[in-house]
């Protein structure tokens, strides 16, 4: 009772004809290996750009850069009366 029988796909294939008409289930089955194909593509381009070897990085050139510290600045006198007031 709970099986699915040749017989039952058989009536379910006729429904689906009668409803939809055999062109338009026609076209449904062209769209479905329109994007199963798309799909494929784009897999394919995905492998093909991981595959793809990248350049190495250049090492850097010249003599490296000096690294400057903060040094306190020496505060004048006027800022320090403005500071005062």
């Amino acid at each position: 009772m709970g099986g699915v029988s040749i017989w039952h796909w058989i009536v379910v294939g006729v429904v689906v004809l009668l409803l939809f008409g055999r062109g338009k289930v026609s076209e449904l089955m062209g769209d479905v290996a329109k994007g199963i194909k798309a799909f494929k593509k784009g897999m394919s381009d995905d492998e093909a750009a991981a595959a793809a070897p990248t350049a190495p990085a250049k090492p850097l050139e010249g003599p490296a850069p000096a690294t400057t510290t903060a040094q306190p600045q020496a505060t004048t006198a006027a800022q320090t009366e403005h500071k005062a007031s």
